[in-house]
């Protein structure tokens, strides 16, 4: 939990560059479904997630001012600064997220993008590469972001729409969404690793002394250990983290808590020290503590929180849930 502790003390409000962004309305809502498709309500990642990646960021655009309806047609230029993206976050791929069709009242309103023009270079329509079912198109921008020096820099669009309906209807300017931008990056520090397999059972473990030692198994009897997962659930709001984590609302870290026994057996997984750090303990100097009941395996949650500049991220983070524990 420390390394998203760390990552959230960065964003908290109070924190250097902190300011409340506009994280509402239709960018808010395609990353709830994105998070809900890919998490479910405890932000355990759903083995069926289809992302590719353990990080998701959403850049919102900044207009360059000025009227942007001329008759029946809405041209709109937008900016995505994407300076200062941490180098931990390797980008995959990146899409544009728009409506191409919003219907109104008497007409409706038909949406492409346009890569602005620079230098010698002319403008490119975008042709969106799919469509969801509620009516987003993606358009794939990857190609247009990375720099030859594998740095991102700003994207520049425009975004154009037209009225398109029965001749005589009127409709009263309404300003179509700012289009938004999705990076897929894989976080190499906060990734999410793949599960471990687990360990096939053979009679004997090589180098594990619970089984070299002479008769260590046979003198255990019917010693139990009450070492153990014990939950805790706890909600964002108590630790002061609501106003910037968005899902999930709770979250059970868990954690292990018992006395361990006398004698450990090898499906602890306990260490080689831990056996005889009990030894000692026991027959040499009481003063040495016996070992105690931690964590052995852990899963990650997925977040999905506000950003400094009023972005949103979701992001998998490793090591949150304690599933089992040891004695060490």
């Amino acid at each position: 939990m420390a390394r998203l502790g760390t990552a959230l003390q960065v964003r908290a409000p109070g924190s250097w560059g902190w300011q409340a962004g506009p994280a509402s309305g239709q960018p808010l809502r395609y990353m709830l479904n994105l998070y809900r498709r890919a998490a479910d309500r405890e932000g355990r990642p759903r083995h069926s997630r289809s992302l590719g990646t353990n990080t998701v960021r959403l850049v919102q655009a900044s207009s360059h001012g000025g009227q942007p309806w001329a008759g029946r047609w809405y041209v709109q230029p937008l900016t995505y600064r994407l300076e200062g993206q941490p180098e931990a976050e390797h980008l995959l791929r990146a899409t544009v997220v728009y409506l191409p069709s919003l219907p109104l009242a008497r007409s409706r309103l038909l949406c492409a993008l346009e890569l602005a023009a620079t230098g010698k270079a002319p403008r490119v329509l975008l042709s969106p590469a799919a469509r969801s079912r509620r009516g987003w198109a993606e358009a794939d921008v990857t190609p247009y972001l990375v720099l030859r020096n594998g740095s991102m820099g700003s994207l520049v669009l425009r975004h154009v729409c037209v009225h398109a309906g029965r001749a005589g209807g009127h409709n009263a300017p309404v300003a179509p969404s700012h289009p938004f931008l999705l990076l897929y990056l894989n976080d190499t520090q906060a990734g999410l690793a793949p599960p471990a397999a687990e360990p096939r059972r053979h009679r004997r473990d090589t180098g594990t002394l619970a089984h070299d030692l002479p008769g260590y198994l046979r003198e255990q009897g019917g010693e139990k250990s009450d070492c153990s997962l014990r939950p805790f659930p706890v909600s964002f709001a108590q630790l002061g983290w609501d106003h910037w984590i968005i899902a999930p609302h709770r979250y059970n870290p868990r954690y292990c808590k018992g006395a361990c026994p006398r004698l450990l057996r090898y499906d602890y997984h306990a260490p080689n020290h831990a056996v005889v750090q009990s030894f000692v303990h026991q027959l040499v100097d009481a003063n040495v503590p016996r070992p105690s009941c931690v964590p052995y395996r852990y899963s990650p949650i997925s977040v999905l929180m506000i950003e400094r500049d009023g972005g949103i991220l979701y992001k998998e983070y490793e090591n949150m849930i304690a599933e089992s524990c040891t004695c060490r």
